[in-house]
Protein backbone atom coordinates (compact mmCIF):
# COMPACT_ATOMS: atom_id res chain seq x y z
CA UNK A 1 0.00 0.00 0.00
CA UNK A 2 1.17 3.11 -0.81
CA UNK A 3 0.74 6.92 -0.18
CA UNK A 4 -0.59 8.52 -2.79
CA UNK A 5 0.10 12.20 -2.63
CA UNK A 6 0.73 14.84 -0.08
CA UNK A 7 -2.23 16.58 -1.32
CA UNK A 8 -4.66 13.35 -0.55
CA UNK A 9 -3.81 12.77 3.68
CA UNK A 10 -4.29 9.22 4.39
CA UNK A 11 -5.64 8.44 0.75
CA UNK A 12 -3.35 4.62 -0.25
CA UNK A 13 -3.30 2.70 -3.75
CA UNK A 14 -2.61 -0.58 -4.47
CA UNK A 15 -0.73 -1.98 -7.45
CA UNK A 16 -4.00 -2.15 -9.23
CA UNK A 17 -4.28 1.50 -8.50
CA UNK A 18 -7.40 0.83 -6.24
CA UNK A 19 -8.14 3.24 -4.02
CA UNK A 20 -8.06 3.21 0.19
CA UNK A 21 -8.45 4.78 3.50
CA UNK A 22 -6.46 4.02 6.87
CA UNK A 23 -9.48 2.53 8.98
CA UNK A 24 -10.36 4.92 11.97
CA UNK A 25 -12.55 1.78 13.33
CA UNK A 26 -10.54 -1.54 12.28
CA UNK A 27 -12.06 -4.79 12.12
CA UNK A 28 -15.62 -2.80 11.12
CA UNK A 29 -16.79 -2.59 7.61
CA UNK A 30 -19.94 -0.73 7.35
CA UNK A 31 -20.71 -0.90 3.48
CA UNK A 32 -19.71 -4.46 2.85
CA UNK A 33 -16.50 -2.58 1.34
CA UNK A 34 -12.95 -5.27 1.42
CA UNK A 35 -10.64 -4.67 4.60
CA UNK A 36 -6.45 -5.06 3.79
CA UNK A 37 -4.03 -5.33 6.23
CA UNK A 38 -1.30 -4.26 4.87
CA UNK A 39 2.49 -3.58 7.03
CA UNK A 40 0.51 -3.89 10.62
CA UNK A 41 -2.81 -1.91 9.78
CA UNK A 42 -5.93 -1.94 8.23
CA UNK A 43 -7.14 0.01 5.11
CA UNK A 44 -10.42 -0.18 3.90
CA UNK A 45 -10.96 0.01 -0.24
CA UNK A 46 -12.81 3.20 -1.51
CA UNK A 47 -15.10 2.05 -4.55
CA UNK A 48 -14.94 5.10 -7.15
CA UNK A 49 -17.99 3.60 -8.58
CA UNK A 50 -20.51 4.71 -5.49
CA UNK A 51 -18.13 7.70 -4.07
CA UNK A 52 -17.45 11.17 -6.52
CA UNK A 53 -14.63 11.97 -3.69
CA UNK A 54 -13.11 8.89 -4.94
CA UNK A 55 -14.17 9.32 -8.99
CA UNK A 56 -12.74 13.17 -8.49
CA UNK A 57 -9.27 11.37 -7.12
CA UNK A 58 -8.97 8.94 -9.65
CA UNK A 59 -9.57 11.56 -12.17
CA UNK A 60 -5.97 13.64 -10.72
CA UNK A 61 -8.27 16.41 -9.26
CA UNK A 62 -5.23 18.68 -8.26
CA UNK A 63 -6.55 19.47 -4.80
CA UNK A 64 -9.46 18.28 -2.10
CA UNK A 65 -8.26 20.63 0.52
CA UNK A 66 -9.02 17.71 3.15
CA UNK A 67 -6.62 16.87 5.51
CA UNK A 68 -6.06 15.07 9.21
CA UNK A 69 -8.02 17.21 11.86
CA UNK A 70 -10.25 19.01 9.32
CA UNK A 71 -13.56 20.33 10.14
CA UNK A 72 -15.89 19.42 7.07
CA UNK A 73 -19.36 20.25 6.58
CA UNK A 74 -20.75 17.44 4.24
CA UNK A 75 -23.97 18.62 2.29
CA UNK A 76 -25.79 15.19 1.22
CA UNK A 77 -24.24 12.67 3.74
CA UNK A 78 -27.32 10.13 2.75
CA UNK A 79 -26.43 6.64 3.73
CA UNK A 80 -22.51 7.73 4.71
CA UNK A 81 -20.53 5.94 2.22
CA UNK A 82 -18.25 9.08 1.29
CA UNK A 83 -18.52 10.75 4.49
CA UNK A 84 -16.91 7.50 6.36
CA UNK A 85 -13.95 7.33 3.84
CA UNK A 86 -13.58 11.32 4.99
CA UNK A 87 -13.74 10.53 8.46
CA UNK A 88 -10.67 8.28 7.72
CA UNK A 89 -8.57 11.01 6.32
CA UNK A 90 -9.63 13.46 9.03
CA UNK A 91 -8.95 11.05 11.28
CA UNK A 92 -9.83 11.17 15.37
CA UNK A 93 -8.49 15.12 15.66
CA UNK A 94 -11.12 16.21 12.69
CA UNK A 95 -14.71 16.16 12.71
CA UNK A 96 -17.33 15.64 9.71
CA UNK A 97 -21.06 17.53 10.15
CA UNK A 98 -23.03 14.89 7.87
CA UNK A 99 -26.15 16.52 7.22
CA UNK A 100 -29.41 15.26 4.70
CA UNK A 101 -33.23 16.53 4.95
CA UNK A 102 -34.41 12.51 4.45
CA UNK A 103 -34.69 10.84 7.47
CA UNK A 104 -35.01 7.34 5.82
CA UNK A 105 -30.90 7.72 4.88
CA UNK A 106 -30.36 9.52 8.12
CA UNK A 107 -31.65 7.07 9.89
CA UNK A 108 -29.04 4.51 8.06
CA UNK A 109 -26.28 7.60 9.05
CA UNK A 110 -26.50 6.98 12.55
CA UNK A 111 -25.66 3.75 12.55
CA UNK A 112 -22.79 4.81 10.95
CA UNK A 113 -22.14 7.95 13.39
CA UNK A 114 -22.58 5.86 16.40
CA UNK A 115 -19.44 3.60 15.56
CA UNK A 116 -17.53 6.94 14.68
CA UNK A 117 -16.46 9.55 17.01
CA UNK A 118 -15.63 12.10 14.37
CA UNK A 119 -19.03 12.09 12.76
CA UNK A 120 -22.58 13.92 13.72
CA UNK A 121 -25.75 13.16 11.61
CA UNK A 122 -28.24 16.04 10.72
CA UNK A 123 -31.38 16.45 9.80
CA UNK A 124 -31.94 19.55 8.12
CA UNK A 125 -32.31 20.99 4.64
CA UNK A 126 -29.10 22.57 2.87
CA UNK A 127 -30.72 25.50 1.69
CA UNK A 128 -31.88 26.41 5.29
CA UNK A 129 -28.21 27.24 6.55
CA UNK A 130 -29.51 29.73 9.30
CA UNK A 131 -31.41 26.57 10.73
CA UNK A 132 -28.15 24.61 11.87
CA UNK A 133 -25.63 27.61 11.92
CA UNK A 134 -25.23 27.91 15.81
CA UNK A 135 -24.09 24.34 15.86
CA UNK A 136 -21.89 23.91 12.84
CA UNK A 137 -19.89 27.07 13.19
CA UNK A 138 -16.56 27.73 10.84
CA UNK A 139 -15.37 24.94 8.95
CA UNK A 140 -12.48 24.16 6.81
CA UNK A 141 -14.25 21.96 3.88
CA UNK A 142 -17.74 22.68 2.65
CA UNK A 143 -18.75 19.13 0.99
CA UNK A 144 -21.80 19.34 -1.40
CA UNK A 145 -23.53 16.50 -3.03
CA UNK A 146 -27.12 17.15 -3.91
CA UNK A 147 -29.13 16.69 -6.50
CA UNK A 148 -31.42 19.41 -6.72
CA UNK A 149 -32.00 22.53 -9.36
CA UNK A 150 -30.14 25.08 -7.40
CA UNK A 151 -27.13 23.10 -6.11
CA UNK A 152 -24.80 25.90 -7.00
CA UNK A 153 -26.79 28.69 -5.33
CA UNK A 154 -27.12 26.43 -2.20
CA UNK A 155 -23.39 25.45 -2.44
CA UNK A 156 -22.62 28.85 -2.65
CA UNK A 157 -24.61 29.80 0.24
CA UNK A 158 -22.87 27.65 2.47
CA UNK A 159 -19.48 28.30 2.06
CA UNK A 160 -20.33 32.25 2.59
CA UNK A 161 -22.10 30.98 5.65
CA UNK A 162 -19.68 28.78 7.14
CA UNK A 163 -16.36 28.59 5.07
CA UNK A 164 -13.55 30.03 6.54
CA UNK A 165 -10.71 32.03 4.69
CA UNK A 166 -8.80 29.93 2.82
CA UNK A 167 -10.98 27.36 2.99
CA UNK A 168 -11.79 24.42 0.28
CA UNK A 169 -15.31 23.73 -1.34
CA UNK A 170 -16.01 20.69 -2.74
CA UNK A 171 -19.03 20.61 -5.18
CA UNK A 172 -20.09 16.87 -6.69
CA UNK A 173 -22.65 18.68 -9.73
CA UNK A 174 -25.40 16.32 -11.40
CA UNK A 175 -25.81 17.84 -14.44
CA UNK A 176 -29.08 16.32 -15.59
CA UNK A 177 -30.58 17.89 -11.90
CA UNK A 178 -29.13 21.60 -13.37
CA UNK A 179 -31.17 21.44 -16.39
CA UNK A 180 -32.04 18.24 -18.38
CA UNK A 181 -32.97 20.21 -21.39
CA UNK A 182 -29.22 21.06 -21.99
CA UNK A 183 -25.62 18.50 -22.71
CA UNK A 184 -23.99 18.30 -19.82
CA UNK A 185 -20.72 20.23 -20.81
CA UNK A 186 -22.77 23.06 -21.27
CA UNK A 187 -23.78 22.86 -17.46
CA UNK A 188 -20.86 22.34 -16.45
CA UNK A 189 -19.39 25.54 -18.39
CA UNK A 190 -22.41 27.66 -17.36
CA UNK A 191 -21.35 26.74 -13.29
CA UNK A 192 -17.87 26.78 -13.49
CA UNK A 193 -18.61 30.71 -15.01
CA UNK A 194 -20.72 31.24 -12.36
CA UNK A 195 -18.46 30.10 -9.98
CA UNK A 196 -15.48 31.71 -10.75
CA UNK A 197 -17.76 34.96 -11.11
CA UNK A 198 -18.65 34.80 -7.28
CA UNK A 199 -17.37 37.23 -4.75
CA UNK A 200 -15.08 35.99 -2.87
CA UNK A 201 -13.67 32.19 -4.45
CA UNK A 202 -11.96 31.22 -6.83
CA UNK A 203 -11.95 28.13 -8.73
CA UNK A 204 -9.31 25.63 -8.06
CA UNK A 205 -9.79 22.65 -10.10
CA UNK A 206 -12.50 20.56 -11.73
CA UNK A 207 -13.18 17.40 -13.56
CA UNK A 208 -15.78 15.69 -15.20
CA UNK A 209 -16.29 12.07 -13.24
CA UNK A 210 -17.38 10.15 -16.82
CA UNK A 211 -16.75 6.95 -16.72
CA UNK A 212 -17.29 6.39 -12.94
CA UNK A 213 -20.42 9.11 -12.82
CA UNK A 214 -22.25 10.00 -15.90
CA UNK A 215 -23.12 13.50 -16.34
CA UNK A 216 -21.54 14.22 -13.17
CA UNK A 217 -18.74 17.00 -12.54
CA UNK A 218 -16.42 17.74 -9.88
CA UNK A 219 -15.60 21.48 -8.74
CA UNK A 220 -13.08 22.47 -5.91
CA UNK A 221 -12.84 26.07 -4.95
CA UNK A 222 -11.17 28.10 -2.32
CA UNK A 223 -12.58 30.96 -0.19
CA UNK A 224 -10.27 33.84 -0.81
Amino acid sequence: MKSIGHKFFNVYSDKKNNLFTLNLTPGKSFFAEKLVRDSGKEFREWDANRSKLAAAIKKKISQIGIRKGSVVLYLGASHGYTPSFISDIVGSSGFIFCLDFAPRVVRDLVFVCEERSNMAPMLESANHPQDYASVVGQVDVVYMDIAQREQTKIFVKNIETFLKKDGFGLLALKARSVDVTKKPKIVFKQVYQELENTKGISVVDYRELAPYELDHAFFVVKKK
